[in-house]
């Protein structure tokens, strides 16, 4: 099962050089996700009220996520693997496709990278409410919006395993960035209205901490890392490690 392939890493890994220069790299393309997907929303609710969503507000707030997820998972792959999500790092550390050590290096990256993205936008924009954080939409409970957000991560996490991880998947080139883009693009078309679609704790975290808003903020913890999980096991546990081998000439 792929549970038993999660690996707590030798203590050296957290310092060595390979792993900070990741992590350093995780931070940077975190930084640039949320700028660009919460300054988006920072510029929807510069033009329009506050909470008064229209169809083209969730269509801009959807590609400006979607293609910003793109381009920071493509520039940052050949570096750490372009998690720029901690939902996404913690899915692979079920799977075992990082260790732990590894995965705490990112995770510091990333809730860095995701802090100080939200401080230059409220630094930049200083009218209204620059940086709004996530929130549970109007009538949508605690469970309910948990429920949606293990199932959008859950989506997310499938498709970072068949596209970047599973052995199978060839040289897929820009394909898996594209593939995860629009994951994510897809999903916010969903879940906008009843969570803000978060599927990634940074994203989250970052506003949070510069509005020093927690209102239901550990929906957007459990969520995603429990949709994370189910996707590593399910894929690693089925798909990968119980694949039989395909016959070969080769030795």
């Amino acid at each position: 099962m792929a549970i038993s392939k999660v690996a707590v890493g030798h203590s050296s890994e957290a310092t060595a050089p390979d792993a900070l220069k990741a992590g350093f790299a995780e931070g940077i393309g975190t930084f640039l996700f949320v700028f660009v997907g919460l300054g988006s929303v920072s510029a929807y609710n510069k033009i329009y009220p506050p909470g008064d969503l229209t169809a083209a507000g969730l269509v801009g707030i959807a590609l400006a996520h979607g293609l910003a997820i793109i381009w920071t998972v493509a520039a940052t792959a050949n570096i750490s693997g372009g998690h720029i999500n901690p939902a996404v790092t913690f899915g692979l550390v079920v799977g075992g496709q990082i260790t732990v050590l590894r995965a705490i290096v990112y995770w510091i990256g990333q809730l860095l990278g995701a802090v100080l993205a939200a401080a230059v936008l409220k630094f930049i924009i200083v009218n209204g409410e620059p940086v709004p954080p996530h929130a549970l939409g109007a009538g949508v409970t605690s469970l309910s919006g948990t429920v949606l957000e293990i199932v959008l991560t859950f989506a997310l996490v499938f498709v970072v395993y068949a596209t970047a991880v599973d052995p199978k998947k060839g040289s897929v080139g820009i394909v898996a960035p594209l593939a995860i883009g629009m994951t994510v693009l897809a999903n916010h078309f969903i879940g906008v209205p009843y969570t803000g679609a978060s599927m990634n704790p940074a994203r989250s975290f970052g506003p949070a901490v510069v509005n020093w808003s927690w209102d239901n903020h550990w929906v957007y913890w459990v969520g995603p890392f429990v949709g994370a999980a189910l996707a590593g096991l399910i894929y690693d546990g089925i798909f990968i490690s119980n694949e039989t081998p395909v016959p070969t000439d080769e030795y």
